[in-house]
């Protein structure tokens, strides 16, 4: 019979590699997506790009350091899908528009106490177990990044994208890898190949 010997050290090592695990899992996740394309058109007769004028996630006149990082997010992918950048006559504009909402969920947490009661036949106090729910409200903020593409002739949305997950970004360059990581996200549902019938596999 072979033995097995346990240092001290061995539970912390258990703990910490299911730390691990669920860290990883948590990571893996990433943003719910959703995606719709038109069924009646043709992507194969696409193949140059540029972005919508205004941008929906510029309407204010003016472009912010978060639209810029989507901007260069969005033509990594349609480059890496053999679209080429044309401002003057594209077959597809892009437009995209991001928004958080705060959102509130309200659930029960099953507790237990003791209560005492004084028993005057006894004459002395008694314990007794007590069950109960006990509610409690998390409130938590949501952020939604669309990416639509337009056929520039004819005005018409062809694709979309939606990207949704919790915000828990902090900082300025936190929120704009989010961003990134959702823009691929969004475009890794994309299948086709500019001008061309296949898609990616």
């Amino acid at each position: 019979m072979t033995r097995r010997h346990f240092s001290r050290e061995t539970p912390f090592r258990l703990l910490l590699a299911v730390l691990l695990t669920l860290l990883l899992a948590a990571c893996a996740t990433g943003p719910r997506v959703s995606t719709d394309a038109d069924p009646t058109v043709d992507f194969s007769a696409y193949r140059t790009y540029a972005f919508y004028e205004p941008i929906a996630m510029e309407q204010s006149g003016y472009t912010s350091y978060l639209s810029d990082r989507i901007k260069q997010s969005v033509r990594r992918e349609m480059d890496a899908r053999g679209y080429r950048f044309d401002p003057a006559d594209p077959d597809l504009r892009v437009n995209f528009q991001g928004y958080i909402r705060e959102e509130r969920d309200v659930y029960n947490v099953p507790r237990s106490d003791v209560q005492y009661f004084y028993s005057y036949r006894a004459r002395s106090y008694f314990a007794v177990p007590v069950w109960y729910d006990e509610t409690r409200v998390r409130q938590y903020t949501v952020g939604t990044l669309t990416v639509d593409l337009v056929d520039a002739e004819r005005n018409h949305l062809v694709w979309t994208g939606d990207a949704i997950g919790r915000v828990t970004q902090r900082t300025a360059q936190e929120r704009a890898a989010s961003a990134d990581q959702a823009v691929a996200a969004i475009f890794a549902r994309y299948p086709f190949v500019a001008g061309s019938g296949a898609v990616l596999p």
